[in-house]
């Protein structure tokens, strides 16, 4: 399983661990290896951190409270009071700690640290004026920062989604092409 980081944030792809939340939801952290391996993967750790069953739990936990405050910011709802009290007490936890090698920045820490660092990016996110986008795949129910200059993103990316769109969009248009070109167009005869 691989994962993606499109979301142009830290917590929301963190949040989007959890795909098709409508339709036939997709779990990306399974086990607490996979919470591990997301967080060398995303670069908050330099090395898999050690999860155990309660702190996958925890982890979870805060990807759901994430999700629901990032969507409700999306569609203009006030915050859940619950979530909110549970993502500040994340955030006021230890960050992962950053030391200079010879190879560049090692960043040291564990399941706490992983979480406390989404928590951070989350209230950054939320406590800024950024555009939070729902994917305009009507499956698809993954956030993102709308950063584009026009502010008219529609997919969380092009890869997974925004080619469906296009791909629907283009066999639509040539089945109904199909269909029209059986029969002469008005004012047209033969002869």
């Amino acid at each position: 399983m691989t994962f993606v980081f499109v979301s142009g944030d830290l917590a929301l792809d963190f949040a989007g661990t959890r795909k098709w939340r409508r339709s036939a939801p997709e779990e990306l952290l399974v086990t607490p290896a996979d919470a591990a391996r997301w967080a060398v993967e995303a670069g908050v750790l330099s090395a898999a951190p050690p999860v155990s069953t309660v702190d996958f739990e925890a982890l979870v936990s805060l990807r759901e409270q994430v999700y629901r405050l990032a969507a409700a910011t999306a569609e203009g709802r006030s915050w859940p009071a619950r979530d909110l009290r549970a993502l500040n007490a994340a955030a006021a936890g230890p960050l992962p700690v950053r030391s200079l090698t010879g190879g560049g920045v090692r960043r040291t820490g564990g399941a706490t640290e992983l979480g406390t660092a989404v928590a951070v990016a989350a209230v950054e996110l939320l406590g800024t004026a950024s555009v939070i986008r729902e994917c305009a795949f009507d499956e698809c129910t993954r956030l993102f920062v709308d950063r584009s200059r026009a502010g008219n993103r529609a997919w969380c990316g092009m890869e997974e989604c925004g080619n469906r769109v296009k791909a629907a969009a283009y066999r639509a248009r040539r089945a109904g092409r199909g269909a029209s070109q059986g029969a002469p167009a008005a004012g047209r005869g033969a002869g």
